[in-house]
């Protein structure tokens, strides 16, 4: 039995041991398999990452040549500029030094010049004095010859030539006295124009001056052959749809759009904007952009006259008489801005109503509406009278609003100190140099009329006109004219522009004689 258990666990000892040893094998076989399949992941993974490492040094070197390229390039590119700007640099420093011994050149003979002058006038200056003394002396001479002939003395004829020129200036005392009585009954004239004075000068209005084209850039010339299209169907659908001119010429980088409508102007100025920064330019694209455009404009109108009309504190109006208001911005008469006029109108109506007791917003009021009709003429049949009158008519205006419109161009009396003060306004306005083109240019031709026939007569250094026209300043030689003189000379002068030049009112001639001692301590 004990053999047996014996045997039995050495049996067992050995199969554990031969099973131990079996086991060891596998694993070690195993372990072998394992090892190679990780080292040739291993081999994989490091060919690969040295293809990859290789292929980034390649990629490293071709983006280190492309740099040294992208650096020599922009090194000459610098190079040069620097070269061209100091060869340009050179060239100004030598055309600066040619200009600066020309001026040098010039400053001399100047000096030279007004050194030989200088020397000429104190020649002049000695001869004048010379020539004066032998004047005075045969003036003597003759009255001596004169009085032995006449049989008169010296204190007779005097007194003879002195009736004479009395009896000839009895014509001008008479003229002289007529004026006064004219002054005097015109004194409530006076006080008008003293009204108007005040408020041209609590109010001055800005010149617009307008013109009939829009210039348009553009950031290269490529886009005008975009903006015509193929066939011009671009452009045809621009001018048909924007009813303006599209000029399209070698002017570089710009286009013009023609009209003389100023408010379809500014909008195909603006959608020619738009569509050249959306860069889509095709009849679809077009019209969608006018619409767009057109749409902001009468918004931006309407905003704009409710904010003159609050802005002149006149009370509630119709939204469609604010939105023409607005659109006066668009319209021009004379070159005299619309709306520029009509506020210029309403204010100084208002000032002179307040003047003269009246009802200070009715008139400015009224004198924000008297030319309403001008935003309606490019759309509507008519005058802009009729046209304004009907408007305020429908909105129901006073009846103040509606004189005025017909009174400032005479087709109804004036009916209230309101109305009166809108067309003062109104002409004030339109008259004032400056205001409109052929106002200014008439005034101009007027006013060097007046010094150029001044400037004419013997003796005079310098002559201008100041006061818009309403006097002119004689300057003479103190050596060739004396006190005496002055006054025939000013008296001569008024009667040649009384022949010469329509004005209206009176010209001041004011002839100035200075007498100048000049002395320098040394």
């Amino acid at each position: 039995m004990l053999n047996e258990i014996l045997l039995g666990g050495g049996t067992a000892i050995v199969s554990g041991v031969v099973g131990f040893y079996i086991s060891k094998k596998l694993t070690s076989a195993n372990f072998d398999v394992y090892k190679q399949q990780a080292v040739a992941k291993a081999n994989v993974i490091e060919h690969e990452a040295s293809a990859l490492l290789e292929r980034a040094r390649l990629k490293s070197l071709e983006i280190e040549h492309e740099a040294q390229k992208s650096f020599d390039k922009a090194k000459q590119k610098a190079k040069a500029d620097m070269s061209q700007r100091e060869d340009i640099l050179v060239r100004k420093e030598q055309s600066f030094k040619r200009y600066k011994q020309d001026e040098e050149a010039k400053l001399q003979e100047d000096t030279v010049i007004i050194k030989t002058k200088k020397v000429n006038l104190e020649r002049n200056e000695k001869s004048l004095t010379s020539l004066q003394e032998k004047y005075e002396k045969k003036i003597d001479e003759a009255l001596h010859v004169i009085e032995h002939s006449a049989g008169m003395t010296k204190e007779e004829a005097k007194s003879a030539l002195l009736k004479k020129v009395e009896y000839k200036a009895r014509g001008d005392i008479a003229h002289i006295v007529r004026r006064y009585e004219n002054e005097a009954r015109e004194e409530g004239e006076r006080k008008a124009n003293f009204i108007l004075a005040q408020a041209t000068s609590r109010f001055a209005g800005e010149f617009a001056s307008e013109r009939l084209t829009n210039l348009v850039h553009l950031d290269n010339d490529d886009l005008k052959g975009r903006i015509i299209g193929k066939e011009g169907r671009n452009i045809k659908a621009l001018e048909t749809l924007l009813g303006v001119d599209i000029i399209i010429d070698d002017t570089p980088n710009a286009i013009l759009v023609s009209s003389f409508n100023l408010y379809r102007r500014a909008i195909a100025t603006k959608t020619l904007q738009l569509l050249i920064e959306d860069g889509r330019i095709q009849p679809a694209r077009i019209e969608e952009i006018y619409t767009k455009v057109t749409n902001e404009f009468e918004g931006k109108i309407l905003a704009e006259g409710e904010e003159l009309v609050a802005e002149l504190n006149i009370g509630v109006m119709h939204p469609d008489l604010m939105r023409l208001i607005g659109r006066l911005r668009y319209r021009a008469s004379y070159g005299q801005n619309a709306l520029a006029h009509t506020l210029e109108v309403a204010h100084l109506a208002g000032i002179m109503t307040a003047e003269m007791g009246g009802d200070v917003k009715l008139a400015k009021r009224a004198g924000l509406l008297h030319d309403i009709g001008k935003a309606m003429t490019h759309d509507h049949d008519g005058n802009h009278v009729d046209l304004g009158a009907e408007i305020c008519n429908r909105y129901n205006e006073d009846e103040v609003v509606i004189n005025a419109i017909y009174a400032h161009h005479g087709q109804q009396e004036i009916n209230s100190i309101e109305c009166g003060a809108v067309c003062a306004a109104d002409a004030l306005s339109a008259a004032r140099p400056g205001a409109r083109r052929e106002v200014l240019e008439s005034f101009l031709k007027r006013v060097t009329e007046i010094e150029e026939i001044a400037s004419a007569h013997s003796g005079v250094k310098q002559a201008y006109a100041i006061n818009a026209g309403r006097e002119v300043r004689v300057i003479v030689n103190a050596t060739l004219i004396n006190d005496d003189e002055s006054i025939l000379m000013a008296r001569e002068i008024a009667k040649e522009i009384e022949e010469r030049v329509q004005y209206p009112g009176e010209i001041k001639v004011n002839v100035i004689r200075e007498s100048r001692a000049i002395e320098f301590a040394k």
